[in-house]
Protein backbone atom coordinates (compact mmCIF):
# COMPACT_ATOMS: atom_id res chain seq x y z
CA UNK A 1 0.00 0.00 0.00
CA UNK A 2 1.74 3.50 -0.78
CA UNK A 3 2.51 5.67 1.91
CA UNK A 4 0.09 8.45 2.57
CA UNK A 5 0.47 12.14 1.41
CA UNK A 6 1.10 14.65 3.84
CA UNK A 7 -0.45 17.80 3.70
CA UNK A 8 -0.72 20.62 6.13
CA UNK A 9 -3.61 22.68 7.65
CA UNK A 10 -3.07 26.05 8.70
CA UNK A 11 -6.09 27.46 11.06
CA UNK A 12 -5.85 30.18 13.27
CA UNK A 13 -8.99 31.68 14.40
CA UNK A 14 -12.12 30.04 16.43
CA UNK A 15 -14.73 30.03 13.01
CA UNK A 16 -12.14 28.46 11.25
CA UNK A 17 -11.93 25.40 14.43
CA UNK A 18 -16.08 25.29 13.46
CA UNK A 19 -15.99 25.22 9.72
CA UNK A 20 -12.90 22.98 9.19
CA UNK A 21 -14.02 20.39 12.73
CA UNK A 22 -15.30 17.74 10.27
CA UNK A 23 -12.30 18.18 7.65
CA UNK A 24 -9.99 17.58 10.51
CA UNK A 25 -11.96 14.76 11.75
CA UNK A 26 -11.93 13.03 8.38
CA UNK A 27 -8.51 13.68 7.20
CA UNK A 28 -6.80 12.34 10.72
CA UNK A 29 -9.13 9.09 9.47
CA UNK A 30 -8.00 9.28 6.05
CA UNK A 31 -5.91 6.64 4.78
CA UNK A 32 -4.52 8.32 2.19
CA UNK A 33 -4.08 11.95 3.50
CA UNK A 34 -1.17 12.44 6.22
CA UNK A 35 -2.07 15.13 8.14
CA UNK A 36 -0.16 17.90 10.10
CA UNK A 37 -2.30 20.54 11.93
CA UNK A 38 -0.75 23.50 12.31
CA UNK A 39 -2.28 26.74 14.37
CA UNK A 40 -1.28 30.04 13.59
CA UNK A 41 -1.89 31.31 17.15
CA UNK A 42 -4.06 34.38 15.73
CA UNK A 43 -6.72 32.96 18.78
CA UNK A 44 -4.52 32.02 21.92
CA UNK A 45 -7.06 32.20 24.80
CA UNK A 46 -8.37 29.44 26.25
CA UNK A 47 -11.91 30.83 25.42
CA UNK A 48 -10.97 31.81 22.23
CA UNK A 49 -9.54 28.46 21.23
CA UNK A 50 -8.94 25.23 23.20
CA UNK A 51 -13.19 25.41 24.97
CA UNK A 52 -13.33 24.91 20.97
CA UNK A 53 -11.08 21.82 20.30
CA UNK A 54 -12.61 20.19 23.26
CA UNK A 55 -16.67 20.69 22.58
CA UNK A 56 -15.99 19.74 18.98
CA UNK A 57 -13.59 16.67 19.64
CA UNK A 58 -10.64 18.13 17.95
CA UNK A 59 -7.68 17.10 18.16
CA UNK A 60 -4.90 19.60 19.78
CA UNK A 61 -2.96 21.15 16.81
CA UNK A 62 0.51 18.97 15.87
CA UNK A 63 2.08 22.59 15.50
CA UNK A 64 1.41 25.71 17.36
CA UNK A 65 3.43 28.77 15.61
CA UNK A 66 2.42 31.47 18.43
CA UNK A 67 2.14 34.00 16.38
CA UNK A 68 0.99 36.90 18.31
CA UNK A 69 0.71 40.52 17.77
CA UNK A 70 -1.36 44.10 18.36
CA UNK A 71 -1.89 45.03 14.98
CA UNK A 72 -2.55 42.97 11.49
CA UNK A 73 0.98 43.63 9.99
CA UNK A 74 2.20 41.87 13.07
CA UNK A 75 0.14 38.91 12.85
CA UNK A 76 0.40 38.39 9.41
CA UNK A 77 4.41 38.79 9.38
CA UNK A 78 4.57 36.67 12.30
CA UNK A 79 2.05 33.56 10.59
CA UNK A 80 4.72 34.21 7.03
CA UNK A 81 7.84 34.33 9.45
CA UNK A 82 7.17 31.48 11.56
CA UNK A 83 5.04 28.88 9.26
CA UNK A 84 7.78 29.22 6.63
CA UNK A 85 10.43 27.01 8.26
CA UNK A 86 7.62 24.63 9.19
CA UNK A 87 6.71 24.03 5.85
CA UNK A 88 10.16 23.63 4.60
CA UNK A 89 10.72 20.95 6.59
CA UNK A 90 7.33 19.15 6.36
CA UNK A 91 7.68 19.74 2.69
CA UNK A 92 4.12 18.51 2.20
CA UNK A 93 2.02 17.86 -1.14
CA UNK A 94 -0.28 21.49 -0.45
CA UNK A 95 -0.59 23.59 2.30
CA UNK A 96 -4.72 24.06 2.93
CA UNK A 97 -5.85 27.71 4.02
CA UNK A 98 -9.54 28.21 5.14
CA UNK A 99 -11.19 31.94 5.21
CA UNK A 100 -9.85 35.25 4.60
CA UNK A 101 -8.35 36.34 8.22
CA UNK A 102 -4.36 37.15 9.02
CA UNK A 103 -3.35 34.12 9.39
CA UNK A 104 -4.43 33.06 5.29
CA UNK A 105 -1.43 35.24 4.45
CA UNK A 106 0.43 32.36 5.55
CA UNK A 107 -0.11 31.08 2.14
CA UNK A 108 2.74 33.61 1.01
CA UNK A 109 5.02 31.21 2.78
CA UNK A 110 3.83 28.47 0.77
CA UNK A 111 4.04 30.49 -2.47
CA UNK A 112 7.96 31.49 -1.22
CA UNK A 113 8.58 27.71 -1.24
CA UNK A 114 6.64 26.47 -4.74
CA UNK A 115 4.11 24.65 -2.51
CA UNK A 116 1.17 24.02 -3.97
CA UNK A 117 -1.56 26.36 -2.10
CA UNK A 118 -5.38 25.16 -1.09
CA UNK A 119 -8.36 27.45 -0.13
CA UNK A 120 -11.18 26.34 1.65
CA UNK A 121 -14.08 29.29 1.59
CA UNK A 122 -12.78 30.45 -1.67
CA UNK A 123 -13.93 33.66 -4.32
CA UNK A 124 -15.90 35.03 -1.69
CA UNK A 125 -16.78 38.95 -2.91
CA UNK A 126 -17.86 42.10 -1.05
CA UNK A 127 -16.55 44.18 -3.76
CA UNK A 128 -15.34 46.07 -0.84
CA UNK A 129 -11.67 47.37 -1.10
CA UNK A 130 -12.27 48.90 1.92
CA UNK A 131 -12.43 45.36 3.91
CA UNK A 132 -9.13 43.87 4.91
CA UNK A 133 -10.70 40.81 4.46
CA UNK A 134 -11.33 41.36 0.59
CA UNK A 135 -8.12 41.77 0.16
CA UNK A 136 -7.09 38.72 2.16
CA UNK A 137 -9.24 36.32 0.40
CA UNK A 138 -8.57 38.00 -2.71
CA UNK A 139 -4.80 37.40 -2.47
CA UNK A 140 -5.39 33.92 -1.50
CA UNK A 141 -7.51 32.93 -4.44
CA UNK A 142 -4.82 34.24 -7.26
CA UNK A 143 -1.92 32.05 -4.92
CA UNK A 144 -4.08 29.33 -4.83
CA UNK A 145 -3.84 26.07 -7.07
CA UNK A 146 -7.01 24.48 -5.69
CA UNK A 147 -10.10 26.56 -4.63
CA UNK A 148 -13.22 24.89 -2.86
CA UNK A 149 -16.20 27.20 -3.06
CA UNK A 150 -19.61 27.45 -1.26
CA UNK A 151 -21.77 27.91 -4.43
CA UNK A 152 -21.70 28.74 -8.53
CA UNK A 153 -22.18 32.05 -8.13
CA UNK A 154 -18.57 32.61 -6.31
CA UNK A 155 -16.81 30.62 -8.61
CA UNK A 156 -18.34 32.57 -11.60
CA UNK A 157 -16.63 35.34 -9.49
CA UNK A 158 -13.57 33.92 -9.33
CA UNK A 159 -13.62 32.99 -12.64
CA UNK A 160 -14.30 36.38 -13.84
CA UNK A 161 -10.90 37.92 -12.46
CA UNK A 162 -9.28 35.12 -14.71
CA UNK A 163 -9.01 32.28 -12.08
CA UNK A 164 -8.58 28.96 -14.04
CA UNK A 165 -12.29 27.17 -13.64
CA UNK A 166 -10.60 23.78 -13.58
CA UNK A 167 -9.19 24.88 -10.24
CA UNK A 168 -12.29 25.69 -8.55
CA UNK A 169 -14.29 23.08 -6.95
CA UNK A 170 -17.76 23.76 -5.37
CA UNK A 171 -18.75 22.20 -2.40
CA UNK A 172 -21.66 23.92 -0.85
CA UNK A 173 -21.29 25.50 2.95
CA UNK A 174 -19.54 23.84 5.59
CA UNK A 175 -21.45 25.75 8.38
CA UNK A 176 -24.53 23.37 7.39
CA UNK A 177 -22.39 20.40 8.01
CA UNK A 178 -21.81 21.45 11.45
CA UNK A 179 -24.89 21.99 12.71
CA UNK A 180 -26.14 18.98 11.36
CA UNK A 181 -23.21 17.04 13.27
CA UNK A 182 -23.29 19.25 16.54
CA UNK A 183 -26.76 20.71 16.51
CA UNK A 184 -29.36 18.89 15.26
CA UNK A 185 -28.12 15.33 15.41
CA UNK A 186 -27.41 16.10 19.53
CA UNK A 187 -30.35 18.02 19.81
CA UNK A 188 -31.47 16.28 23.46
CA UNK A 189 -28.38 17.39 24.94
CA UNK A 190 -28.62 20.96 24.16
CA UNK A 191 -32.45 20.93 24.97
CA UNK A 192 -30.84 19.16 28.54
CA UNK A 193 -28.30 22.28 28.39
CA UNK A 194 -31.65 24.69 28.18
CA UNK A 195 -33.04 24.77 31.39
CA UNK A 196 -34.95 27.37 33.77
CA UNK A 197 -31.84 27.54 35.57
CA UNK A 198 -29.44 27.96 32.50
CA UNK A 199 -31.48 31.21 31.43
CA UNK A 200 -32.21 32.38 35.22
CA UNK A 201 -28.14 32.43 35.75
CA UNK A 202 -27.56 34.70 32.95
CA UNK A 203 -30.36 37.14 33.47
CA UNK A 204 -32.66 36.76 30.56
CA UNK A 205 -35.40 35.10 29.70
CA UNK A 206 -35.96 31.71 27.29
CA UNK A 207 -36.85 32.93 23.99
CA UNK A 208 -37.32 37.14 25.11
CA UNK A 209 -34.08 38.34 24.78
CA UNK A 210 -31.21 38.60 21.66
CA UNK A 211 -28.05 37.54 21.24
CA UNK A 212 -25.43 39.79 19.66
CA UNK A 213 -21.70 39.37 18.47
CA UNK A 214 -19.16 42.66 17.33
CA UNK A 215 -16.09 42.01 16.60
CA UNK A 216 -14.93 43.73 12.93
CA UNK A 217 -12.80 46.56 12.92
CA UNK A 218 -14.82 49.03 11.05
CA UNK A 219 -17.36 48.60 13.69
CA UNK A 220 -15.47 48.02 17.52
CA UNK A 221 -12.49 50.38 16.56
CA UNK A 222 -14.66 53.08 14.86
CA UNK A 223 -16.64 55.74 17.65
CA UNK A 224 -19.39 56.67 15.28
CA UNK A 225 -20.12 53.22 14.38
CA UNK A 226 -19.96 51.92 17.69
CA UNK A 227 -22.53 54.32 18.98
CA UNK A 228 -24.47 53.56 16.28
CA UNK A 229 -24.79 49.98 17.20
CA UNK A 230 -25.01 50.39 21.20
CA UNK A 231 -28.37 52.81 19.89
CA UNK A 232 -29.90 50.67 17.47
CA UNK A 233 -29.39 47.32 20.21
CA UNK A 234 -30.19 49.94 23.21
CA UNK A 235 -33.65 50.17 21.47
CA UNK A 236 -34.19 46.49 21.62
CA UNK A 237 -37.42 45.06 23.24
CA UNK A 238 -35.26 43.04 25.86
CA UNK A 239 -32.09 42.21 27.37
CA UNK A 240 -29.22 42.15 24.66
CA UNK A 241 -26.79 39.71 26.00
CA UNK A 242 -23.46 40.21 24.04
CA UNK A 243 -20.08 37.91 24.57
CA UNK A 244 -17.38 40.44 23.21
CA UNK A 245 -13.89 39.45 22.43
CA UNK A 246 -11.48 40.91 24.69
CA UNK A 247 -10.33 43.30 21.69
CA UNK A 248 -14.05 44.48 21.64
CA UNK A 249 -13.45 45.06 25.29
CA UNK A 250 -10.69 47.19 24.58
CA UNK A 251 -12.63 49.08 22.18
CA UNK A 252 -15.38 49.67 24.30
CA UNK A 253 -13.02 51.39 27.30
CA UNK A 254 -10.78 53.06 24.65
CA UNK A 255 -13.33 54.95 23.57
CA UNK A 256 -15.79 55.37 26.70
CA UNK A 257 -18.13 54.02 25.20
CA UNK A 258 -20.95 53.78 27.39
CA UNK A 259 -23.44 50.07 27.32
CA UNK A 260 -27.07 50.68 27.22
CA UNK A 261 -28.57 49.57 30.40
CA UNK A 262 -30.78 46.60 28.59
CA UNK A 263 -27.04 45.24 27.56
CA UNK A 264 -25.22 42.59 29.54
CA UNK A 265 -21.58 42.49 28.42
CA UNK A 266 -19.71 38.92 29.22
CA UNK A 267 -16.34 37.42 28.29
CA UNK A 268 -16.14 34.99 24.84
CA UNK A 269 -17.88 32.13 25.97
CA UNK A 270 -17.67 27.84 24.30
CA UNK A 271 -19.64 26.94 21.35
CA UNK A 272 -22.07 24.66 23.40
CA UNK A 273 -22.98 27.79 25.10
CA UNK A 274 -23.18 29.86 22.15
CA UNK A 275 -25.06 27.38 19.95
CA UNK A 276 -28.09 27.34 22.65
CA UNK A 277 -28.34 30.89 22.99
CA UNK A 278 -28.14 31.08 19.40
CA UNK A 279 -31.42 28.78 18.98
CA UNK A 280 -33.58 30.13 21.78
CA UNK A 281 -32.68 33.60 21.09
CA UNK A 282 -35.57 35.93 19.71
CA UNK A 283 -32.87 37.22 17.30
CA UNK A 284 -29.04 37.65 16.84
CA UNK A 285 -27.79 40.95 16.26
CA UNK A 286 -24.27 40.54 14.42
CA UNK A 287 -21.42 41.80 12.14
CA UNK A 288 -20.03 38.07 12.29
CA UNK A 289 -20.07 36.24 8.93
CA UNK A 290 -20.33 32.51 10.41
CA UNK A 291 -23.11 33.59 12.38
CA UNK A 292 -25.69 35.06 9.96
CA UNK A 293 -25.27 31.61 8.26
CA UNK A 294 -25.79 29.82 11.67
CA UNK A 295 -28.81 31.19 12.43
CA UNK A 296 -30.37 31.56 9.02
CA UNK A 297 -30.01 27.33 9.33
CA UNK A 298 -30.95 27.40 12.87
CA UNK A 299 -34.26 29.39 11.83
CA UNK A 300 -33.42 32.43 14.05
CA UNK A 301 -33.65 35.99 12.46
CA UNK A 302 -30.51 38.16 12.52
CA UNK A 303 -29.50 41.83 11.89
CA UNK A 304 -25.96 42.20 9.89
CA UNK A 305 -24.47 45.12 11.12
CA UNK A 306 -22.10 44.95 8.29
CA UNK A 307 -21.38 48.07 5.96
CA UNK A 308 -21.07 45.44 2.69
CA UNK A 309 -21.52 41.17 2.60
CA UNK A 310 -20.01 38.65 1.33
CA UNK A 311 -22.59 36.01 1.85
CA UNK A 312 -25.55 37.94 -0.01
CA UNK A 313 -27.33 34.43 0.87
CA UNK A 314 -28.87 34.98 3.91
CA UNK A 315 -30.87 38.30 1.90
CA UNK A 316 -31.99 35.65 -0.51
CA UNK A 317 -33.23 33.55 2.43
CA UNK A 318 -35.18 36.40 3.69
CA UNK A 319 -33.95 35.49 7.37
CA UNK A 320 -31.31 38.33 7.95
CA UNK A 321 -31.79 42.38 8.08
CA UNK A 322 -28.87 44.80 6.80
CA UNK A 323 -28.04 47.88 8.28
CA UNK A 324 -24.79 49.62 8.43
CA UNK A 325 -23.73 51.13 11.32
CA UNK A 326 -21.59 53.68 9.21
CA UNK A 327 -24.33 55.42 8.25
CA UNK A 328 -27.51 55.09 10.93
CA UNK A 329 -29.06 57.88 9.07
CA UNK A 330 -29.67 55.47 5.86
CA UNK A 331 -30.83 52.82 8.50
CA UNK A 332 -33.51 54.17 10.78
CA UNK A 333 -33.42 52.71 14.42
CA UNK A 334 -36.95 51.64 14.29
CA UNK A 335 -37.42 50.18 10.82
CA UNK A 336 -34.05 47.89 11.49
CA UNK A 337 -35.42 46.27 14.59
CA UNK A 338 -39.77 46.86 12.95
CA UNK A 339 -37.69 44.47 10.01
CA UNK A 340 -36.55 42.07 12.55
CA UNK A 341 -39.55 41.85 14.23
CA UNK A 342 -41.39 40.94 11.14
CA UNK A 343 -38.98 37.85 11.02
CA UNK A 344 -39.44 36.56 13.56
CA UNK A 345 -41.66 33.53 14.24
CA UNK A 346 -41.67 33.22 10.24
CA UNK A 347 -39.68 30.11 8.35
CA UNK A 348 -37.54 30.12 5.62
CA UNK A 349 -35.51 27.30 3.18
CA UNK A 350 -31.77 28.72 3.87
CA UNK A 351 -30.31 26.56 0.51
CA UNK A 352 -26.63 26.90 2.02
CA UNK A 353 -25.88 23.15 1.54
CA UNK A 354 -27.28 19.56 2.20
CA UNK A 355 -24.61 19.02 5.48
CA UNK A 356 -21.93 17.23 2.46
CA UNK A 357 -19.45 19.45 2.08
CA UNK A 358 -16.69 18.40 4.47
CA UNK A 359 -16.80 14.72 2.71
CA UNK A 360 -16.87 16.43 -0.85
CA UNK A 361 -13.47 18.54 0.45
CA UNK A 362 -11.46 15.63 1.97
CA UNK A 363 -12.75 13.45 -0.93
CA UNK A 364 -11.31 15.65 -3.82
CA UNK A 365 -8.11 15.62 -1.42
CA UNK A 366 -7.60 12.19 -1.60
CA UNK A 367 -8.47 12.11 -5.34
CA UNK A 368 -5.73 15.05 -6.09
CA UNK A 369 -3.16 13.44 -3.41
CA UNK A 370 -3.49 9.81 -5.36
CA UNK A 371 -3.33 11.71 -9.38
CA UNK A 372 -0.91 14.13 -7.98
CA UNK A 373 -3.25 17.07 -8.97
CA UNK A 374 -2.42 19.64 -6.61
CA UNK A 375 -0.50 21.93 -8.77
CA UNK A 376 -3.37 22.80 -11.03
CA UNK A 377 -1.39 26.11 -12.41
CA UNK A 378 0.65 23.53 -14.92
CA UNK A 379 -1.97 24.49 -17.21
CA UNK A 380 -1.97 28.32 -17.76
CA UNK A 381 -5.10 30.33 -15.80
CA UNK A 382 -5.90 32.24 -19.27
CA UNK A 383 -5.39 29.51 -21.54
CA UNK A 384 -3.18 31.64 -23.40
CA UNK A 385 -0.08 30.49 -25.64
CA UNK A 386 2.43 32.29 -24.57
CA UNK A 387 5.63 30.17 -26.31
CA UNK A 388 8.26 32.30 -27.98
CA UNK A 389 10.83 30.95 -30.68
CA UNK A 390 14.22 32.16 -30.08
CA UNK A 391 17.34 32.13 -32.30
CA UNK A 392 20.69 30.99 -31.71
CA UNK A 393 21.99 34.35 -29.52
CA UNK A 394 18.54 34.48 -28.15
CA UNK A 395 16.77 36.98 -29.36
CA UNK A 396 13.52 36.42 -31.30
Amino acid sequence: MPQPTRIALVLGIRPDVIRASLILRKLRESAELDLTFIWSGQHYSDNLKDIFFRELGVAAPDVELGAHGETDAEVSSEVIRRLYPVLSELDPAAAVFLGDTNTVLGSLAAAQLNIPIVHIEGCMRSYDWRMPEEKYRTTIDHLSDVIYAYFDEYKLQGIAEGLNPESIVVVQNLIVDVLQEYYFARKAKYDAIATPAFFNERGIENGGYYLMTAHRRENVGNGRSLEAIMQLVGAADGTVYFPASYRTQRELARLGSELPTNVRLVDPIGYEEFLTLMAHARGVFTDSGTVVEETAVLGVPSVQMRRSTERPQVSDARSSVKCDPAAPESYPVEKVLDRLARLVGTTWEHRLGDGRASDRIVEDLARRARDDGFDTHRSSRMHLDTSRSYGEDGLE
